[in-house]
């Protein structure tokens, strides 16, 4: 399978590329710093004190400054949206590379946890340094008390060390609870312990407030390694021995001799003369700087959107779907959405903190403000949804007027934010592949289509649905046949292709009913062929950039990937999207 260099620029080359400036970035950050602190002369007697401990760990705080700084931004939900719906990002490239903010939040979180492990080895080694290599010339350099106390006073007695070790505990909380077998198996710890992200950067404002590292102030009256004329006087001094026997403290031993004199000070075989004594000063917490921004970003966001989504919806039905799917239909004042936008349901009887993320299967138009979403009932949060939605119901399905309708829970929607699939009706050519319940962000296409297709760019839909058992395809059997029947009857019947995958079967079957034939012709048995339908693809449309969407398994969607940057003989460039929910 040769690789097309085109398609995986378009697919693959902007995110690699990104995350290699990326890298880059941190090296070079990690570089400078560290020979800032390795090299400048106001940190030339801190240095003697501590070695390569201060500058690693100097260095790679400035990392965790700039990754701390921008981890918080791929969250900001409602300005990415906004983004994504301006016009001000006309590019189809750069909004491409909005549907990448999870990635980049994840690396962030991956470049934190690593420059976290050598942060804390840094100090470690400072905080024994610092006690071992007490100096009694330069008091308020010293972070110890004495010569030879303990390390671990340093750690847990200090407002940074006890801060540093609880952040440490907060982020193994945070980052092993990211793991993908956790977030599957139980989601709820997922959420409640990246929530902890606020006491992070509490911790965090804390932490470098302590000013335990110090510089040189003036470097003028006072150059690193000069000759002190008052010291060498005070050497030199023979003290009465009547003297030291009143003042057992005051003794005659010379003080420690001075450190190696660096060589920009040593001029002319000669050594500057000292005006003062060394003066050191605590730098001001550069953390606040980066922090400070981006944190009063995300809680005002948080704020608008807790205000936008304080009043609860009205659930207008609640219809029960076979293969334990549930459809919530509801109106909210002055709600808006885009085809293929997600919402954040949330529902107090079920979880007071817990709020969970839906495709928006239907949208509203400006004939009906009617939205819905469908949920495959797969855990605890869904389970007790339901229980509470179908509670005095023993029907499958109830659909009741609003002004019969019985008192469901309140709830809430957050919402809508951004997806991939909005970009589906910017392609003239677009293939949509769902697999299972992942037919959710291709709903509210087909609903909008249905309500007209003329004013979207998209002039050719191909529909693959891939589900295991016949009844799951009867969600959204009724959408597609009133989508088919209206092509058909304004002459446009090539403008979608539908094609209905059923991978577990016992024997031949059908969608049962009458209405459902012209999907029956369209059903197939077993998987798809998924190369030789992107070559008939291509050769259909020759020389076209197609849009390849996906929502299923991520075996499924590998396999796409890979055929999207594979190249063919008729000049077609697929460009490939995937859901994914920041």
């Amino acid at each position: 399978m040769a690789l097309s260099w085109r398609s995986w620029l378009a697919n693959e080359g902007s995110k690699h590329l990104f995350l290699f400036f990326w890298l880059s970035l941190n090296v070079w950050l990690f570089g400078k710093t560290f020979l800032l602190y390795n090299q400048g002369l106001q940190y030339y007697y801190l240095h003697q004190m501590l070695g390569l401990g201060l500058c690693i760990s100097r260095a790679s705080a400035s990392v965790l400054n700039l990754n701390c700084c921008l981890v918080l931004l791929p969250m900001c939900r409602v300005l990415l949206a906004f983004l994504r719906g301006s016009q001000k990002v006309a590019s189809k490239k750069t909004r491409r590379l909005l549907d990448k903010s999870k990635t980049f939040h994840v690396t962030c979180g991956v470049t934190i946890c690593i420059f976290s492990v050598l942060h804390v080895a840094a100090h470690l080694v400072n905080a024994l340094n610092f006690s071992e290599n007490y100096n009694e010339e330069f008091v308020t350099l010293n972070a110890a008390n004495y010569r030879g106390e303990d390390p671990r006073k340093l750690l847990f007695a200090t407002v940074p060390g006890l801060t540093g070790v609880i952040m440490v505990l907060v982020l193994f909380l945070m980052c092993t609870a990211s793991t993908y077998a956790i977030r599957v198996s139980n989601y709820d710890i997922f959420w409640y312990t990246h929530n902890l992200f606020f006491v992070f950067y509490m911790l965090l404002m804390l932490h470098v407030s302590g000013g335990v590292l110090k510089y040189q102030t003036n470097l003028e009256e006072h150059p690193p390694g000069c000759f002190n004329p008052n010291k060498t006087l005070r050497q030199n001094l023979t003290v009465p021995k009547a003297f030291e026997e009143l003042f057992p403290d005051y003794t005659t031993e010379s003080f420690p001799e001075d450190p190696p004199v660096p060589e920009p000070f040593v001029q002319n075989s000669f050594m500057r003369v000292c005006s003062e004594e060394p003066k050191f000063q605590s730098h001001f917490p550069e953390t606040w700087f980066w922090i400070s921004g981006p944190l009063c970003l995300y809680c005002v966001e948080r704020l608008y959107r807790y205000i936008r989504s304080n009043k609860p919806v009205t659930i207008t039905s609640v219809i029960s779907h076979p293969s334990n799917v549930l459809e919530v239909r509801m109106v909210k004042d002055d709600f808006e959405a885009r085809p293929g936008q997600y919402v954040i349901l949330h529902c107090p009887r079920v979880s007071a903190l817990e709020s969970h993320p839906f495709t928006l299967t239907m949208c509203p138009t400006d004939t009906k403000a009617t939205f819905g979403v469908h949920l495959k009932v797969v855990g605890d949060w869904t389970e007790r949804f339901r229980d509470l939605l179908l509670l005095h119901s023993n029907q499958d399905t109830e659909i009741l007027p609003i002004f019969q309708q019985r008192r469901y829970p309140k709830l809430y929607v957050d919402g809508p934010f951004g997806s991939p699939f909005e970009e589906s009706l910017n392609y003239e050519v677009s293939l949509c592949v769902a697999g299972g319940i992942g037919v959710t962000p291709f709903a509210s296409v087909l609903n909008t289509l249905l309500d007209g297709w003329k004013c979207y760019k998209l002039r050719r839909l191909y529909f693959i649905w891939v589900c295991r058992d016949i009844e799951s395809f009867r969600w959204f059997a009724d959408l597609l046949c009133m989508l088919h029947n209206k092509l058909w009857q304004e002459n446009r019947p090539d403008y979608i292709n539908i094609q209905l995958y059923l991978s577990q079967t016992d024997g031949i079957q059908k969608i049962i009913g009458e209405k459902y034939q012209a999907l029956n012709s369209r059903l197939l048995i077993g998987r798809p062929r998924w190369k030789l339908l992107f070559d008939d693809i291509a050769k259909c449309n020759r020389r076209k950039t197609i849009g390849v969407f996906c929502c299923g398994p991520n075996k499924i969607s590998k396999i796409l990937h890979k055929l999207s940057n594979s190249s063919n003989s008729y000049g077609t460039r697929f460009e490939y999207n995937k859901e994914s929910f920041s």
